[in-house]
């Protein structure tokens, strides 16, 4: 009888996500009481070598992308990294063993853009870098800053990527995951699969995985 019961419960827990559209991942709510102080984080902060191949959780990823770049004041909908001119012009893309997908910061969710797994052309000539479960690709669209050249709007968004890494560096450091950031990809062919706008940028990418034993 206990085993059923169990059954039962397990298949109450795990429909909701079997049948939930796999277009679209709605994220947990951020946990703000998780993780080390900030200067502890500092002092763990590393960039990692090695990756390991088990998937993080659910709450891990919607913590990472929460810290990475979401909705700290939703009132002013602002995010927890700072942009040049508040542009918010920093696209964090999720690139999986399932797809590539892109994350809403308003609705803390994941759009599925492509299926298909293109880690390895993030990875580019570090093929170690492919086994992370989970890989952020940050990409500035230059469109959303409403004034300056190009130039210039290139400079802040090499800025804005930089801020966003970092805040993943650090969660990352916080929570005890591996990562670093980098900037080797295959840009042509990420554009190309990625159907990237004239104004958006590949800009950074993060490896992310639990650390390797």
């Amino acid at each position: 009888m206990k085993n059923i019961t169990m059954f039962f419960y397990l298949l109450c827990v795990t429909f909701p996500l079997l049948a939930q559209n796999t277009k679209t991942i709605v994220l947990n709510p951020p946990n703000l009481t998780r993780g080390l102080p900030v200067m502890k984080a500092l002092s763990l902060r590393a960039s990692a070598n090695e990756y390991d191949t088990t998937r993080i959780s659910r709450q891990d990823l919607s913590d990472l992308l929460w810290a990475a770049n979401g909705i700290n004041r939703p009132d002013l909908g602002k995010r927890t990294a700072p942009s040049a001119i508040n542009a918010q012009d920093i696209d964090v893309y999720v690139c999986m063993a399932s797809g590539t997908y892109l994350y809403d910061a308003k609705k803390h969710a994941l759009d599925l853009m492509i299926t298909g797994d293109y880690r390895k052309l993030v990875a580019g000539r570090q093929e170690n870098v492919a086994k992370a479960p989970v890989i952020c690709l940050l990409v500035s669209d230059i469109s959303r800053f409403k004034f300056g050249a190009d130039s210039i709007k290139l400079v802040w968004a090499a800025e804005d990527a930089g801020i966003v890494s970092q805040n993943i560096s650090l969660f990352c450091a916080s929570v005890g995951l591996a990562t670093r950031p980098r900037a080797t990809m295959d840009l042509v062919k990420l554009r190309e699969v990625l159907k990237l706008s004239k104004s958006q940028y590949v800009m950074l990418n993060n490896p992310v995985s639990t650390k390797k034993e």
